[in-house]
């Protein structure tokens, strides 16, 4: 019955990693392509820049997360010492990874928000400017 965990947990976790590393092509595909679209427009603004890296880490999060769910799997079944000091240190440092990535993502989200709202700001003045000079109201 053991054995068949082990060949289970096996399977579980190679999937898990195969996961990981789907993720982590179709995030770099994707900024790839973001990157040179930007880079053929000069007049490209920070936000999409930003939104390019943001696409970016939420699938290097995702990634990091199915490799860390791969790492316990593989260790659930009769695990040595040293096969739990190998994955403590290994989640340690994808742990630390993804909070960096996570805090990056909410950085970004929070400029863009802040962009968005002075962008429809600014839209509303120049609109209600544009109304009052059209009824003389200078």
């Amino acid at each position: 019955m053991e054995e068949v965990l082990h060949e289970a947990a096996y399977f579980i976790a190679l999937c898990l990693e195969g996961l990981a590393l789907v993720a982590v092509v179709i995030g770099a595909v994707e900024a790839a392509i973001g990157i040179v679209r930007h880079v053929r427009i000069t007049h490209i603004g920070n936000a999409a820049k930003r939104a390019v890296w943001l696409e970016f880490a939420r699938w290097l999060v995702a990634a990091l997360t199915f490799q860390l769910a791969a790492d316990v799997v593989t260790t659930t079944i009769a695990p040595t010492w040293d096969d739990i000091g190998r994955v403590a240190a290994i989640a340690a440092i994808r742990t630390f990874l993804t909070f960096f990535l996570d805090r990056d993502i909410d950085t970004i989200r929070l400029r863009q928000h802040e962009t968005s709202s002075l962008g429809g700001e600014a839209a509303a003045d120049a609109a209600a400017g544009r109304a009052g000079e059209r009824r003389g109201d200078r």
